[in-house]
């Protein structure tokens, strides 16, 4: 199976040639998502509503690879105010009740100052 490639067309992509996401065999790579709603480029001001938006954001991607959250075996999670940890981490949480994933979480100043939270994930699909 050759890689496929697909992306949201954002600014950040097309600034940095990259792909949303990269799959590879039953491998999926998805690239750091941020709480935009990329249909209108709205970002709400709580960091819950991002981390939802975010996680909208993943699902889109993973579906695009014929994947689901379930099939997510590690997260990486930047956080950009330690205050706001949390809060995060609740629907964080959540959406990785089932899945399980292996979790690296770091502190770390994000490209645009509105952005609260980025989130990259790896899946390995299981049908």
């Amino acid at each position: 199976m050759s890689r496929q490639f697909y992306s949201l067309d954002s600014t950040f992509e097309k600034l940095l040639n990259y792909s949303r996401v990269v799959v590879d065999d039953e491998w999926v790579f998805v690239s750091g998502c941020s709480g935009f709603d990329y249909s209108d480029m709205s970002i709400a001001d709580t960091m819950t509503e991002q981390v939802e938006q975010t996680f909208k954001n993943i699902q889109w991607c993973l579906s695009q690879a014929g994947a689901v959250f379930e099939d997510v075996v590690r997260i990486r999670v930047i956080v950009a105010d330690r205050d706001h940890y949390n809060e995060a981490a609740t629907v964080i949480g959540r959406y990785c009740a089932q899945a399980k994933p292996a979790n690296t979480t770091w502190f770390a100043e994000l490209p645009d100052p509105r952005i609260k939270i980025e989130i990259e994930v790896t899946a390995k699909k299981r049908r």
